[in-house]
């Protein structure tokens, strides 16, 4: 499976890196921003984009709805990381069709759960 992991935070962009190699997720690409991000999106096929909800530029959400509005990129697998608490936020997510959805920090368990119901309901490999 290629995944692409987006946050600003290249601390965070580690831990995801080192949590997905451990999952048998090798070689995850990563993106400092949601411009980036877009750009890869791009160019490459992915299976799945794993982004942070709160970054410059372009944010989480706003990367969510530019990847949902576009005919190429629309069916891809959307994980949402954020520490964000406002249930009303997160619905909104979830209603723009958001994949999945963790909040932070979360555990290597939390991941694989979320990966595997992901998988389950994409039939991605």
């Amino acid at each position: 499976m290629k995944i692409l992991v987006v946050d600003d935070m290249s601390s965070m962009r580690q831990v995801m890196n080192h949590m997905l190699t451990s999952l048998g997720y090798n070689n995850p690409d990563e993106a400092s921003c949601g411009l980036q991000a877009l750009k890869m999106l791009r160019l490459s096929d992915y299976d799945l984009l794993i982004t942070d909800l709160h970054m410059p530029n372009l944010n989480g959400e706003q990367l969510l709805s530019k990847v949902r509005g576009d005919k190429d990129l629309h069916k891809l697998p959307v994980l949402m990381v954020s520490s964000e608490d406002d249930k009303a936020k997160i619905m909104g997510l979830i209603a723009g069709e958001v994949t999945g959805f963790m909040v932070k920090p979360f555990s290597l368990n939390t991941l694989k759960k979320q990966l595997s119901w992901i998988q389950s309901k994409t039939n991605i490999a």
